[in-house]
């Protein structure tokens, strides 16, 4: 457990954790020399009957102008401490130290009235009932109010025996399936170990030798060299403990301190979080949307934009959902608690959980989105995933749901999810009754097209999506579309979708052009014949050439790559897996006309061409001068791979 110490400057919070641990937590020379704390403090003591738990204490400075680092301490406590001093009673640090506890959801805590040695009973029962007043206004009135002095031992005991069994009780966020993250605090360097981090874990277990990586570096990982957990080595780490971690590869600069190190597998940096905020009962007017803040975080301290969702404004002293929009990018996972500040970081006026770290740029205000986040309010993942499912009307990306969950692994079986069908390995879920909607969509979609164009055999991959469901994500319209596959109720043909019974029958006199057309075309392959060519060679009207290999071409027969020229599909298939090799040998799996003019022995001006008719069709997009191959595309399957006719 994590016991972290609040209050206003010079109230007794170092001597407190003194008296409880033996450990002095002011640790710089500064510090020292002004007696009062600058930087976070930390210290340790055993935990009574667990002979390898250790109780950590965060001793944060009561400074104004310090409340930024009083917060990245107070975001990683389990159990808090409210200390005011019997003397001078609540201060005005004292009441926003209070706020941002109630802020943050830290619900276990006591508060402390210290120095007791120096005042009177009359005096004492004052500060008492003040404190009292104090803890309702904010919100914190399940906290007990003891007396101590550190300075002669009163109650010191009887606080040491009453944090012995809230520890026995609080082991941090221990969810299956958790992904380790830690917000870092401090970062030094080591002789024989090299660079250390430290800070308090949020969720998840490391153990020597796991790979880590900054969460907004997910590409580069580091080696766990070395734990130590309260000031002692340790194998492993789990949380709701302070951990220094020693990590091979990693070099010390002064920006590690205010990151999040976490499991690859987690790791995601965003500049939109959907919330719960909740705006504090000091604040003189309500909060509207527009308003700039400091966003904290954890160790984070970034400049956000409000924006209120479902209604004009929030309240003091009540809560609705909100964006936060952020200037720079942000390391939040859901459930993740935080502290908004006045854009001059004078004051706090705001707190609250995060509900969605990827929240949408668009359509934020629906009520169906609305509705979703709600839904995310549930503790447990089981129950904010059958929530999102009952709202999400395209469905959940099940590793983005996972990842912004801080999950690294499902903590459930999702063959146990009610109602819900799964996609391969868990990629796309959707509740039974939005799939069912969603494929009523698209056939009726189909079924509309075939009678508007009775001639061709239906819409290409990317012209479908725009018919039936042009807000879903492609990854899950791609998967919807294997479903539909799978089930036998669309059929695909060289990239066009059709209902089964629709077809595109050549009458018997087009089928002649056809069978001297086709040959021509394959003998061509990169470079074929035009239109003209090809009725000159079979002598036949141009015009009922053109005509047919149009209808040809509306049938996934051939491909028209520009007015009155038409590819073979075998010749397009070879096209396409030369497209994908060059794009599997560029540089960022760029394609350019070059290298694509190069390998196909054609000019310039016809290699361009074919580029972008691939663009067209959604087989490759175009980015600047270069073409980039479009992920998860079921066009053109290289060979061995199977497109269900």
């Amino acid at each position: 457990m994590i016991v972290g110490t609040a209050g206003h400057i010079d109230h007794g919070k170092t001597a407190l954790v003194r008296a409880l641990t033996g450990i002095d937590a002011d640790r710089l020379p500064e510090e020292k020399k002004r007696g009062i704390t600058i930087e976070l403090g930390y210290a340790w003591m055993p935990e009574p009957g667990n002979a390898d738990g250790r109780i950590g204490f965060v001793d944060v400075p009561g400074h104004e102008k310090l409340v930024r680092t009083m917060v990245a301490g107070a975001s990683g406590i389990d159990y808090g401490l409210l200390l005011i001093a019997a003397d001078d009673g609540p201060m005005p640090q004292t009441i926003e130290h209070a706020t941002i506890l109630s802020l943050l959801g830290v619900r276990r805590g006591a508060a402390v009235i210290t120095k007791i040695d120096r005042v009177d009973a009359e005096r004492l029962a004052a500060c008492e009932a003040q404190v009292r007043a104090l803890l309702v206004s904010a919100g914190l009135d399940d906290y007990p109010v003891l007396q101590v002095s550190s300075i002669r031992g009163d109650g010191i005991d009887d606080l040491r025996a009453r944090l012995a069994t809230e520890a026995a009780t609080a082991r941090g966020d221990n969810t299956p399936g958790a992904g380790f993250r830690m917000g870092l605090d401090r970062a030094f360097t080591l002789d024989g170990v090299g660079t250390v981090v430290a800070g308090s874990i949020a969720a998840g277990a490391v153990v020597i030798g796991d790979a880590l990586c900054l969460a907004g570096a997910p590409d580069r990982s580091y080696r766990v060299r070395s734990l130590q957990v309260h000031s002692r080595g340790a194998e492993s780490a789990d949380a709701g403990q302070r951990c220094a971690v020693g990590l091979a590869g990693l070099e010390r600069t002064d920006d590690l301190r205010g990151q999040v190190l976490c499991d690859p597998a987690i790791a995601l940096t965003t500049q939109r979080i959907d919330v719960w905020l909740d705006v504090a009962a000091t604040e003189e007017r309500a909060l509207r949307s527009g308003t700039l803040v400091h966003l904290h975080a954890a160790t984070q301290d970034l400049l956000a934009t409000v924006a209120v969702l479902g209604q004009p404004s929030i309240a003091p002293g009540s809560g609705a959902l909100a964006q936060l929009v952020l200037q720079k990018g942000v390391n939040v996972w859901h459930g993740d608690r935080f502290i908004l500040r006045d854009a001059s970081a004078v004051r706090t006026v705001a707190g609250g959980s995060v509900l969605d770290p990827l929240g949408p740029a668009r359509y934020r205000q629906t009520p169906e989105r609305l509705a979703y986040l709600d839904s995310q309010r549930a503790a447990e993942p089981l129950a904010r995933l059958q929530g999102a499912l009952a709202q999400a009307q395209y469905g959940v990306n099940g590793a983005a749901w996972l990842r912004s969950a801080g999950l690294a692994s499902w903590p459930f079986a999702l063959d146990d999810v009610p109602d819900a069908v799964v996609g391969a390995g868990g990629e796309w879920l959707i509740a039974r009754a939005r799939l069912e909607q969603n494929e009523a969509g698209l056939l009726d979609a189909l079924r509309d097209f075939h009678v508007k164009y009775p001639d061709e055999i239906g819409p290409d991959l990317l012209r479908a999506r725009r018919l039936a469901a042009p807000r879903m994500p492609e990854a899950l319209w791609l998967q919807l579309v294997e479903h539909l596959i799978e089930g036998g109720k669309v059929n695909r043909r060289n990239g066009f979708l059709h209902l089964p019974e629709h077809g595109v029958a050549l009458r018997a006199a087009e089928q002649v052009v056809a069978e001297r057309a086709l040959p021509m075309l394959l003998d061509g392959r990169f470079d074929p014949p035009w239109v003209r060519d090809i009725a000159d060679t079979a002598r036949l009207p141009e015009q009922q050439v053109r005509q047919v290999l149009g209808r040809m071409a509306r049938g996934g027969d051939v491909y028209q790559v520009v007015k009155d020229l038409f590819y073979h599909p075998a010749v397009m298939q070879e096209a396409a897996s030369l497209a994908r090799r060059l794009a599997a040998e560029g540089e960022g799996g760029a394609i350019t006309a070059a290298r694509f003019r190069d390998h196909t022995g054609l000019g310039r001006k016809r290699a361009i061409q074919i580029l972008e008719f691939f663009d067209r069709i959604g087989f490759l997009r175009r980015v600047g001068d270069t073409h980039l191959l479009r992920p998860g595309t079921m066009l053109f399957p290289e060979p061995g791979e199977s497109e269900p006719a």
